[in-house]
Formats: C-alpha cells, structure tokens, sequence
C-alpha cells in the first residue's frame, strides 16, 4: 500500500520545494519512451473529438435552457428520485404524454 503524501498546501515552503523538484527540471520529454499500446489507444479516445449534444438511442439530444418556478422544480425531483430515473427522463416524459394527449 502507498504511503499516503502530505497536501501541497499543508507542507511548509522546504517540503514543496523539494516535493517539485521535478518540474524545475528542462528537456524532460527527451526521457520519455515510446507509448505502450493500451496508453496509445487511451490517448487516442481521449483526442477523439466528441460529436454536439448528447445520443440516446439512436437519436441525438438537444440541451436546453429552461426556467421553472423553484417549487415545481422541487415536486419534479422528488418525484424523479422516488421512480429513479432522472429529471431530463422526467421531463421527457411529461413532454411526451402531453403531446400525445393533443395529436402532436
């Protein structure tokens, strides 16, 4: 098991100095080795870039800004907590049931 390490902020300006010296250093990268296979696959879905707003089943979800009156917001989450699923799920719900009752 690691020895557990003092926080930067706790330790007096000797113990950081010394815990840093490492980064006094110039020309580091000549030290590096070549990636590994797993850190280059990790690197490469890390610089993937990432398609706008949020896919769900096929379809892509539009984030957006909306007010609601703190009270209803409130009722809102009690009750998406109580049927375990999220407020954005709640509120797709909702959206689709009253849509559904006026043939949209």
């Amino acid at each position: 098991m690691s020895k557990e390490r003092k926080k930067y902020w706790n330790m007096t300006s000797d113990e950081l100095a010394k815990a840093t010296q490492e980064f006094d250093q110039e020309g580091v990268a000549e030290t590096f080795g070549a990636m590994t296979p797993k850190a280059e696959a990790a690197w490469r879905m890390a610089r993937r870039k990432q398609p706008r707003g949020r896919s769900r089943a096929g379809r892509t979800v539009k984030v957006v800004s909306v007010g609601i009156e703190a009270n209803l917001l409130e009722r809102a989450d009690r009750l998406a907590r109580k049927r375990h699923i999220s407020r954005a799920k709640l509120v797709e719900e909702g959206l689709k049931s009253i849509l559904a009752e006026n043939g949209a």
